[in-house]
C-alpha cells in the first residue's frame, strides 16, 4: 500500500512539473550590470549612514562631568566598496577598511571650570558586510525578503579644541569607545530599514499586472524565486497579456522557454513567441482586428475594379445596384500567430473579406466572401524601458470561399487589395498603443535600457542592452515613498 501511494505521489508531482508553464519573459542582470549598480548603491548607502542620528551622551568620569550633543557624520570615505552576487542567496554589498568623520559638541565641567567646544572624531577601519535575499512574494513581485548585516569599526580617534583641549585628551578613550559602540549599533538598523522599506518601495513600482490600453493588460508576475549565480541574477516572469473584460480566459503557453546564454551586456531581456501570441490573442478576443473600408477610405480605382469584377453578380441581383458604393469588411477569423526563427520574426494572420454593395436606404447586399492570408515581418526595438514592434506586410493572398473559378477571377484584385491593406490595416496594427509606443519592460522608473542589440533564436528573441540611470537611486526611491 505504501509503495502504491509513493508511486502515485511521484506520478502526480511529475505531472505538475511537466504541466508548469515556461516563462514568457526573462531578465538577466549580469556582473557588468552589477558593477554599474555598485556606484548607485554606494551613494545610497553613504546617504543612509550620513542620516544616522546619535543620542545625547551624558556621564561622569572622575571629577569630570560631560555632555555630548549634536553628533553629526560629516564625511564618509567608502573607498573599498563592492557589490557582488552570492550564488543561491542574493546580493552582497561590502565596505572594507573605510572611514567616517564625525563632529559633536561638548560641555565639560571640571571642578569650577566649565568648557564648551566642538570635537572632531574619525572612525577608521570601518567594515560593513550586508547580504540581501531576494524572493518572489505572494503577489508575484520581486522583493527583498531579509538582510543580514555585520558592521564593525576597529578604532576611533577624537581631537579636542579649545583652551583645555590638551587637558581633555585623556578623556578621548572612553568618549570614543562609547561613540564607537553606538555607531556600530546604528549602522546595521539603518541599512536594514533602507533595504526592507526603501528599496522594497522602489520594487513596488515595477508593474505586476497593469493595463496596456483600454483593451488589454499584461502580467509580469514572477513565476518563481530569482536565481542567483556567480555571474548573474536571472528573473523569470509570466510575461502574458490578457483581455481586460475577461482576464481569466488566457492563452495556454506551449512555446519553448527562452534561453539567455550571454553575459557581455549589463542586462538581457528574452521574450518567447508566447509573449507576442498572448498579446494578439487578447486583442483578437477584444474584437479590434476588424476594419471596414468604405466611402472615403475606399480608393476610387479599387471601387471601380470591384464593380467590374462583380458586375455580373450585381446585374443578376439588381441592375439598380450598379451605382451604389461598395465596401470591404475585413475581419480576422482566428488569433494571429507569431513565429520567431534565427532569420527573423513573422506574424501570420488570416481574415475573412466580405465584399458588400451599399444601396441607399436599403440593407447591404453581400456580393462575395473571400479568405485573406497575410504574413508580416515584425521588427523589435527598445526605447527607454519600452519594447516597441513595427510590422511590414511581407506576403498577401486571397481566394474565394465559394469556388475555384471565383478564385481565378480574384487574381486581378491581389495587387490593389494588397495596397489597400498596406494603407489601411497595417497602420492600424502599428498604431496600437503596445506596438507603437511600446509595452513597458519590468524595470523601475529611472532605469532605462540603452545600446540594445536584438538577437533572433528559434522560438524567442533576446535583447541585450546596457543600463542607464536617468535618476539617482535616492531620487528613484524618494519619488515613490
Amino acid at each position: 500500500m505504501t509503495s502504491c501511494w509513493t508511486t502515485f505521489q511521484f506520478i502526480f508531482l511529475s505531472f505538475i512539473m511537466a504541466s508548469a508553464s515556461p516563462p514568457g519573459c526573462k531578465i538577466r542582470i549580469t556582473d557588468r550590470g552589477l558593477h554599474m549598480l555598485k556606484f548607485e548603491t554606494q551613494k545610497f548607502v553613504e546617504e543612509e549612514i550620513s542620516n544616522i542620528t546619535m543620542p545625547e551622551m551624558k556621564g561622569t568620569e572622575g571629577r569630570f562631568q560631560y555632555t555630548i550633543t549634536s553628533v553629526k557624520i560629516t564625511e564618509l570615505n567608502l573607498t573599498h566598496a563592492d557589490l557582488q552576487f552570492v550564488p543561491g542567496v542574493g546580493l552582497l554589498f561590502g565596505v572594507q577598511n573605510s572611514s567616517i568623520t564625525l563632529s559633536f559638541h561638548r560641555q565639560i565641567l571640571y571642578w569650577l571650570f566649565y568648557d564648551t567646544g566642538n570635537i572632531n572624531a574619525s572612525a577608521e577601519g570601518v567594515n560593513i558586510n550586508t547580504v540581501v535575499n531576494m524572493i518572489r512574494d505572494d503577489d508575484g513581485r520581486l522583493k527583498i525578503n531579509n538582510m543580514t548585516c555585520d558592521a564593525n569599526i576597529s578604532k576611533m580617534r577624537a581631537k579636542f579644541s579649545g583652551t583645555l583641549g590638551r587637558v581633555y585628551q585623556f578623556m578621548s578613550s572612553f568618549l570614543t569607545s562609547g561613540m564607537r559602540f553606538l555607531l556600530n549599533k546604528k549602522i546595521c538598523p539603518a541599512l536594514d530599514h533602507a533595504a526592507l522599506v526603501h528599496v522594497n518601495s522602489l520594487l513596488d513600482t515595477i508593474p505586476v499586472r497593469t493595463e496596456v490600453d483600454q483593451y488589454i493588460g499584461i502580467d509580469y508576475s514572477l513565476s518563481n524565486d530569482p536565481v542567483v549565480t556567480s555571474r548573474s541574477l536571472d528573473i523569470n516572469f509570466r510575461g502574458m497579456f490578457f483581455e481586460l473584460s475577461d482576464q481569466n480566459d488566457t492563452l495556454m503557453n506551449q512555446a519553448v522557454e527562452p534561453v539567455i546564454s550571454e553575459y557581455n551586456r549589463m542586462v538581457y531581456l528574452a521574450l518567447s513567441e508566447f509573449f507576442f501570441d498572448s498579446g494578439m490573442f487578447s486583442y483578437y478576443k477584444a474584437g479590434i482586428f476588424q476594419t471596414d473600408i468604405v466611402n472615403e477610405k475606399m480608393p476610387k480605382d479599387l471601387q471601380m475594379l470591384l464593380k467590374t469584377t462583380y458586375f455580373g453578380t450585381i446585374m443578376m441581383l439588381n441592375p439598380a445596384l450598379v451605382d451604389a458604393p461598395i465596401s470591404l469588411q475585413i475581419t480576422v477569423n482566428s488569433p494571429p500567430k507569431c513565429s520567431i526563427k534565427t532569420s527573423g520574426a513573422t506574424v501570420v494572420m488570416t481574415a475573412i473579406v466580405k465584399v458588400t454593395v451599399l444601396p441607399q436606404d436599403n440593407s447591404p447586399v453581400q456580393l462575395s466572401s473571400m479568405t485573406m492570408e497575410t504574413k508580416f515581418n515584425a521588427k523589435f526595438s527598445v526605447r527607454g524601458k519600452r519594447l516597441a514592434i513595427h510590422a511590414d506586410l511581407r506576403r498577401f493572398k486571397i481566394f474565394s470561399n465559394q469556388s475555384a473559378l471565383e478564385s481565378l477571377a480574384l487574381i486581378p484584385l491581389q495587387a490593389p487589395l494588397k495596397a489597400v491593406l498596406q494603407m489601411s490595416v497595417v497602420p492600424v496594427i502599428n498604431s496600437r498603443k503596445w506596438t507603437k509606443r511600446g509595452v513597458g519592460i519590468p524595470l523601475p522608473d529611472g532605469l532605462d535600457l540603452i545600446e540594445e542589440i536584438v538577437e533572433y533564436h528559434n522560438g524567442f528573441i533576446v535583447i541585450g542592452a546596457n543600463l542607464h540611470f536617468s535618476k539617482g537611486l535616492r531620487e528613484m526611491i524618494t519619488g515613490n515613498i
